[in-house]
C-alpha cells in the first residue's frame, strides 16, 4: 500500500498576509492560518514574539517591521517550543536581536525532543519549510528563561509582561501582553477560525488555562493562527471556541475509550461527529489524526504527551488515513 500523504501537503497556494496595527505599540503578522507572529514596538527596542518557520520566511516580517520602525530588535520570544514557532530565530540577529527569550518549560522540551520535532514537522508541511536550507544547523536554543512570569521593558517606557498561565497546547506555553493596553499574543493557546494542532497538548489542562486568559479581559488578541482580534467580543469568542473545540475532541474520545473502542474507530467517529461544526476550520484534516491520538493516549493514561518523530507520524498517518 502507498503511503497516503499528509492533509498539508495538499496545501501549497500562496496565503495572503496581513499586519495589522493594534496599537502604536503592537502589530499582528497574520496569513490566513499559517502560524502568526507578534510585534512590540517601544520606545528604544522591539520585541518579535514567534519567528515563523524558516529564516528566509521571517524576512517578510523583518521587511513590514522597518516600514514602521527602524529600532532594534532587541528580543525574540518563543510561545512555545514548535519547529514551526522558532526556526527563523538567526535572522532577527542580524536585527539587533540579543536575546531568545522562553519559559524553562520550552527550554527542556527542546532538550527532550526538538530534534525529533524538528525532523517531524519538516516532513508535515512543505510549503512552510520550502526554505529549509535557510535554517542553520542545529537547534534554536533560548539564551533566557524564566519561571512563571517576568517583564521586558523596551526602553523607558513600555513594559511587555510574559506569564504562563498553564498548560494546553504544551507545557510551556506563554502569552505575552501590555497590560494597560489590554493587548495580548497569546501563541497556539487560542486559534480563531483554525483547528487547534492537540498532539503535544495536556487535554485535561487546557480548558482551565483558556478560563484563567479569559480573566484577563484582554481587548485585543493575537491566536497562533487566524486573524488577529480587535475587540473584546472576537477575543471572547476565539478563547470560547478554542475550548469548546478542545472539550469536544476529548469528550468523544474519552467516551470511545470507556466503551472499548479502537484508536481507528474512535478517531472516524469523532471526526465525522466534528466536521460539522469545525470542518471548515484551517488545517482541520491535518489536525485530527494528531489531536485524536493525543487524546486517545490521554484518556488511556499517558499523562505526557508522547514525543512525535517522523516515523511515528507516518505510521499514525497510516492506521488512521491509510
Amino acid at each position: 500500500m502507498t503511503a497516503k500523504k499528509f492533509a498539508s501537503h495538499a496545501d501549497l497556494e500562496e496565503k495572503k498576509v496581513s499586519f495589522t496595527r493594534l496599537s502604536e505599540n503592537a502589530y499582528a503578522y497574520t496569513a490566513e492560518g499559517d502560524p502568526n507572529t507578534g510585534i512590540f514596538i517601544g520606545d528604544e527596542a522591539v520585541m518579535v514574539v514567534d519567528t515563523q518557520a524558516t529564516p528566509a520566511m521571517a524576512q517578510d516580517v523583518i521587511r513590514r517591521i522597518r516600514e514602521v520602525t527602524p529600532l532594534p530588535i532587541k528580543y525574540v520570544l518563543l510561545s512555545h517550543y514548535h519547529a514551526v514557532r522558532v526556526l527563523g530565530a538567526s535572522a532577527y540577529f542580524k536585527e539587533g536581536a540579543e536575546q531568545i527569550i522562553a519559559s524553562r518549560d520550552t527550554y527542556d522540551l527542546i532538550v527532550e525532543r526538538g530534534e525529533q520535532d524538528k525532523a517531524s514537522e519538516i516532513g508535515r508541511f512543505p510549503r512552510l519549510f520550502r526554505n529549509v536550507e535557510s535554517v542553520p544547523p542545529g537547534l534554536t536554543w533560548p539564551t533566557m528563561t524564566f519561571d512563571g512570569t517576568m517583564s521586558v521593558w523596551l526602553g523607558e517606557k513600555l513594559e511587555v509582561k510574559i506569564a504562563q498561565v498553564g498548560r494546553g497546547h504544551t507545557k510551556g506555553d506563554t502569552i505575552a501582553y501590555l497590560e494597560d493596553q489590554k493587548i495580548c499574543f497569546a501563541g497556539d493557546l487560542v486559534e480563531y477560525q483554525s483547528t487547534a494542532y492537540a498532539g503535544d497538548c495536556y487535554f485535561r489542562d487546557w480548558p482551565t488555562t483558556l478560563d484563567r486568559l479569559a480573566g484577563f479581559g484582554f481587548e485585543k488578541l493575537v491566536p497562533g493562527r487566524g486573524a488577529a482580534l480587535e475587540n473584546a467580543a472576537d477575543v471572547r469568542k476565539a478563547i470560547a471556541s478554542t475550548r469548546a473545540f478542545i472539550s469536544d475532541v476529548y469528550t468523544l474520545v474519552n467516551n470511545g475509550v470507556a466503551q472499548g473502542k479502537t484508536l481507528n474507530a474512535i478517531y472516524k467517529e469523532t471526526v465525522a461527529a466534528l466536521r460539522p461544526t469545525y470542518g471548515h476550520w484551517v488545517i482541520f484534516d491535518h489536525c485530527m489524526p494528531f489531536d485524536v491520538t493525543r487524546a486517545y493516549d490521554e484518556a488511556t493514561g499517558y499523562v505526557h504527551p508522547r514525543i512525535w518523530t517522523a516515523e511515528r507520524d507516518i505510521e499514525m498517518w497510516n492506521e488512521l488515513e491509510g
